[in-house]
C-alpha cells in the first residue's frame, strides 16, 4: 500500500513547489481557517484561557524539570500492572523491540491507531519488510498511506487532500467507483476496517499523555478507531515519546482542556481512553499482553538545554501550524520531516542534531511569534528559531555571501562618515534600475523579494539631511520665542533632569 516518494532536497525548493499547487494551497488555507476559528471560539467561550495556558505550561515545565523521577514512577506502576516496558535510546532501537514482538507473535497483520512516533521511525516500512502488513485506521492516516505520503499535519494528516482526490483512492481500493461524498467514503472505509480490526495480530497505538501515578496511557480521538487497536487484537504495543508523563488525572484534567480546544476547537473529543494495563478476568475485552515502548530518539538532548528544553513541553495539538502564515501557504510537506509547521522546523533539527541536513528548516518562518500566541503550553517556538540559526551560523553552515554582507553592514554602520558615503554610492547606484520610484530588478539579493513586490527606491533627501533643516527650524523657533515662555522651558527641562518629572505648572 505504499510507495516511495522523491522530494527536493530544500524547504525552498519543496516551498515552490507547494506554492504553484493551487488546489494544495486551497485546501490547506480552508482547513487551518476553519479549525484556527474553532480554537479562537472554543478558548473564548471557555473563558480565562491565558490562566488555563499558563497552568498548562507549569505542569510542563515541573514534569520536564523532573522527567527521570515521573518515567520511573510511570514505569514501575505500569509493570505492577501487567505491561512489557520497553526503553529504546534510539529510533533503531524502537524499531527492533517492535518487530522482535511481532515475529515473537507470528503476526500477519498490524492494526494501528494515529501516532506520530511510528511515523517518526518509519515503522510500517519496516514491518512490510519482514513480511506484516500494517494498517493505519485513522481515516486521514489510511488516506495517506493509500496514496503512499506522509502526514502533512500532525492532527489532520490528510489536510491537503479534498473529497474527490479522497474518493479516487478509496476507488482503487473497492474497485468500483464511489461517489465524492463524505459518508459514502467514510461509510467505505469503516466496513473495510471493521474486518481488519477482526483479523489482526497486534493493534498499536500511540500515546497522548501518560499518567505517573497509576501507570495509565490515554488516548485522545475522534473516531473510534483508537478502542477498535486496544480492545480486538490480542497483543498491544504503545509507542511512546519518553515527555508524554504528566504526573496526575487531576492534571489530565487541565491538558483535557487545553488539546481538544487548541486542536480542533472541540470541548473534548469524542472518545478519551485510560487504558491501565491488559485485560483482566474480569474485564469483557482488550489485549491478553500489553507492551509499550518508551522512545528517546534525540528528545534526551533537550534536557538542560536552556535555549530547548521546553521544547518537550509540546502536547502535539498542530495550534501552531494552523497560525503559522508559512505553514498556511505550503502546508506540511514542505518541511521535509515527520513534523511540520514551526513545532516541525525546531523539533526535527534538535532531535536529529543535524544542522548539515536541516540547516534550511528554521528559515521556513516569519518570527511573527502567532505560533507562541497560539500554543496552549506557551512554548517560545519563534525565540528557538532565533537560536537554531544562530547554531547554524557558528556552526559553520552559514551562507557565506550573506556572512560577508552582514559584516559590510556592520562596518557601514560603525560609522557616520562611511554611512553617508555609501548612502551616496546608493543613491547613484540605483539610477540604474529604478523605474517609476521603485526598484523592479530581480538580480541578486533583491531576486527572491522581488519576485512578489517591489523595493523602494532611496528618497532623494535622506532622514539626516531633513532633520538638519529641521533643527535649524526648530533652533529659529526658540530665537523668537518670548522670554515667559523661554523661562517656563528652561524651567521644565532643569526639573526632568533633576527627576522630579514637573511638568511646569504656572
Amino acid at each position: 500500500m505504499s510507495k516511495t516518494l522523491t522530494k527536493p532536497n530544500t524547504v525552498k525548493a519543496r516551498a515552490e513547489l507547494a506554492l504553484n499547487d493551487e488546489f494544495l494551497r486551497k485546501a490547506v488555507k480552508f482547513t487551518t481557517e476553519r479549525l484556527r476559528n474553532g480554537k479562537k471560539n472554543a478558548s473564548a467561550e471557555h473563558g480565562n484561557w491565558d490562566e488555563w495556558r499558563e497552568r498548562g505550561r507549569q505542569i510542563r515545565l515541573h514534569t520536564i524539570a523532573h522527567l527521570d523521577y515521573y518515567l520511573n514512577m510511570f514505569v514501575n506502576n505500569a509493570r505492577a500492572n501487567g505491561v512489557h516496558v520497553h526503553f529504546a535510546e534510539t529510533g533503531a532501537e524502537a524499531v527492533r523491540i517492535a518487530l522482535e514482538i511481532a515475529k515473537h507473535k507470528q503476526a500477519k497483520t498490524v492494526v494501528k491507531s494515529k501516532s506520530m512516533v511510528s511515523e517518526e521511525l518509519h515503522l510500517n516500512y519496516a514491518l512490510e519488510e519482514i513480511g506484516v502488513e500494517a494498517i493505519e485506521t485513522d481515516l486521514g492516516e489510511y488516506i495517506i498511506q493509500l496514496a503512499g505520503e506522509t502526514p502533512s499535519h500532525i492532527v489532520i494528516p490528510a489536510i491537503h487532500k479534498n473529497r474527490h482526490q479522497i474518493a479516487e483512492l478509496l476507488s482503487e481500493v473497492a474497485g468500483e467507483k464511489l461517489a465524492a461524498d463524505t459518508t459514502v467514503l467514510a461509510g467505505f472505509v469503516r466496513k473495510k476496517l471493521r474486518e481488519n480490526f477482526l483479523e489482526a495480530d497486534i493493534g498499536m497505538t500511540g500515546c497522548n499523555f501518560a499518567i505517573a501515578e497509576t501507570g495509565s496511557m490515554v488516548l485522545f480521538e475522534n473516531e473510534g478507531n483508537a478502542r477498535m487497536v486496544t480492545t480486538l487484537p490480542k497483543t498491544q504495543i504503545t509507542l511512546m515519546g519518553m515527555e508524554r508523563i504528566i504526573p496526575s488525572f487531576q492534571d489530565l484534567e487541565v491538558m483535557a482542556t487545553l488539546l481538544p480546544r487548541s486542536a480542533t476547537g472541540q470541548k473534548l473529543t469524542m472518545y478519551m481512553s485510560c487504558i491501565t494495563g491488559p485485560r483482566r478476568e474480569a474485564d469483557a475485552d482488550g489485549p491478553d499482553e500489553m507492551h509499550i515502548i518508551i522512545v528517546d530518539n534525540g528528545r534526551s538532548l533537550q534536557l538542560g538545554d536552556p535555549e530547548f528544553q521546553e521544547l518537550l513541553n509540546c502536547i502535539r495539538c498542530g495550534a501552531c501550524l494552523n497560525a503559522c502564515p508559512v505553514y498556511r501557504h505550503i502546508g506540511g510537506h514542505a518541511y521535509g520531516g515527520t513534523y511540520s509547521g514551526p513545532i516541525g522546523a525546531v523539533l526535527t533539527p534538535a532531535l536529529n542534531k543535524n544542522v548539515a541536513e536541516w540547516d534550511d528548516i528554521a528559515n521556513a518562518s516569519s518570527l511573527c511569534g502567532a505560533c507562541y500566541e497560539a500554543c496552549p503550553v506557551k512554548i517560545p517556538l519563534h525565540e528557538m528559531l532565533i537560536y537554531l540559526r544562530r547554531r547554524k551560523v557558528e556552526s559553520g553552515y552559514g551562507n557565506k555571501l550573506e556572512s560577508a554582507g552582514m559584516k559590510g553592514f556592520a562596518s557601514i554602520m560603525r560609522s557616520a562618515k562611511r554611512y553617508r558615503a555609501a548612502l551616496g554610492v546608493g543613491k547613484l547606484g540605483q539610477k540604474l534600475v529604478v523605474r517609476g520610484g521603485s526598484i523592479r530588478t530581480k538580480l541578486g539579493p533583491l531576486k527572491g523579494w522581488n519576485a512578489y513586490r517591489v523595493t523602494p527606491s532611496l528618497p532623494k533627501t535622506s532622514f539626516r539631511q531633513r532633520f538638519a533643516a529641521l533643527d535649524e527650524e526648530i533652533r529659529q523657533g526658540l530665537n523668537e520665542m518670548s522670554p515667559e515662555m523661554r523661562s517656563r522651558m528652561e524651567r521644565i527641562v532643569k526639573q526632568r533632569e533633576q527627576g522630579k518629572g514637573g511638568h511646569g505648572h504656572g
